[in-house]
């Protein structure tokens, strides 16, 4: 147990929090949002809405992870509280979608690493490109290096650095675009416009994933009853700020309606403000941060596998170390190619977006609907110290509901991509029965 000097105050877990959340995504995701947005209302309704509900996830992870802390708290959980082939299957699910995200987020940084080069590059340009970034770490990640904190220290300062350039832009009125409106936008039904708010906050729960980490921090803070709260408060009303300050700097800056063409769109902004030379700075940058992030998942994923095939939820083969270097080899190897995989299938950041939100709607709802659970089997914690969050039942029912919205819509706007998370789902569940019958 650790002493209270040790554990973290409410700075330390709000910046924890904030750091878990900022991302990649802002760079991209706002033109996909845009482009399923029938309105600005609905686009802007999407990212508050998105924050609001980040906010009753990262309270409801928080409590489970007070009431059940063990390292790797996020994955234990389907263990404790659901049948051991829904753990699994949904162990694997959650690999696959950071396997998707993964490849989502190295399509991000391909497509502004290109903007570097003249010349027409497609999908499929991107796709090889973000190939080779992933094939390159995998060999790195092969000869046993690893990054070091303080690369991922520079990295958070290259993104919150890069979030506030794309802010100042809104101080060069001068620069603004002149907003276009359209004739079939200004009529639209109120079930329209729900649907169309579905849809959009595809993209947005991608932009604010990250907050379910939580889970692991919940007996490492100080006064977790007064601090767990205030640190989550505080640590979203912050990136519900910063994300909605760069939202209205590409409204203004690039125009409503010209952002749904868009792709590289904080490449427009930084254009419009700094010129071609800032914009190349830029999206050098963001490739650095894009290649680190790809470093930072080819380490910590097959290290997932490790522990399933360790304790035997996967085939021991998954915890083959190499004797001289200690890489995890055959995980490594295994979720390198799932990422290449998903690139060669997808080949186009949307597609990959619908399928890996699809999969974290099974991981999002199933995990904190635990918290019913637990809150029945560990009454006995109550009144212990323990972080419990208050509203209960209403956070995390909004919070399901939410991800239930966000599910149905890509079943509706994309079949493919909820189908394919189903069979993939139903796989998984069938392959855990075939193994675990041989043994």
């Amino acid at each position: 147990m650790k002493t209270s000097t040790n554990k973290l105050n409410l700075f330390s877990f709000t910046m924890i929090v904030v750091g878990l959340v900022i991302g990649m995504g802002i760079f991209r995701t706002a033109a996909t949002s845009a482009k399923d947005a029938i309105d600005p209302s609905v686009y802007f309704s999407a990212w508050l809405i998105g924050g609001l509900v980040a906010l009753c996830g990262a309270l409801t992870y928080a409590e489970i992870g007070s009431r059940f802390p063990v390292t790797g708290g996020y994955y234990k959980v389907f263990a404790q509280a659901y049948h051991p082939s829904i753990a699994f299957a949904i162990n694997c699910l959650i690999l696959v979608s950071n396997a998707a995200s993964l490849s989502g987020v190295a399509l991000i940084g391909s497509g502004y690493l290109l903007k570097l080069f003249p010349g027409e590059w497609t999908d499929i340009h991107k796709a090889l490109l973000s190939c080779g970034a992933i094939a390159l770490f995998y060999l790195i990640n092969m000869r046993g290096l690893k990054l070091s904190s303080m690369a991922q220290n520079i990295l958070m300062i290259i993104k919150i650095g890069m979030i506030l350039v794309l802010i100042a832009a809104l101080f060069f009125p001068d620069k603004y675009a002149v907003q276009e409106t359209t004739a079939a936008v200004s009529t639209f039904s109120k079930m329209d416009w729900i649907k169309s708010l579905g849809v959009s906050l595809i993209a947005v729960s991608f932009t604010y994933g990250g907050y379910q980490q939580t889970i692991n921090f919940g007996n490492e803070v100080q006064n977790p009853t007064k601090n767990i709260p205030r640190g989550i408060f505080m640590g979203i009303a912050i990136i519900i700020g910063l994300y909605l300050l760069v939202n209205m700097s590409y409204y203004n800056l690039v125009g409503f309606e010209q952002m749904k063409g868009e792709r590289e769109i904080a490449y427009v902004v930084i254009d419009k403000i700094f010129g071609s030379t800032g914009a190349t700075v830029f999206s050098a940058f963001l490739f650095l941060g894009v290649l680190a992030y790809v470093n930072g998942l080819l380490m910590s994923n097959p290290r997932v596998m490790y522990a399933m095939g360790d304790d035997g939820s996967l085939p021991k083969i998954f915890a083959k170390q190499n004797e001289k270097t200690n890489v995890l080899t055959f995980s490594l190897t295994v979720f390198a190619a799932l990422c290449i995989i998903i690139l060669f299938f997808a080949q186009e950041f949307e597609k990959i977006l619908a399928f890996t939100i699809f999969l974290d709607c099974f991981g999002m709802v199933l995990s904190s609907a635990t918290i019913f659970w637990f809150r029945k089997k560990t009454k006995h914690l109550d009144g212990t110290g323990i972080y419990k969050m208050k509203l209960f039942p209403l956070m995390p029912i909004i919070f399901i509901a939410a991800y239930l919205f966000v599910g149905t819509s890509i079943a509706i706007a994309d079949p493919t991509a909820a189908l394919t998370g189903l069979g993939v789902l139903v796989t998984f569940i069938i392959i855990y029965f075939i193994f675990h019958r041989k043994k």
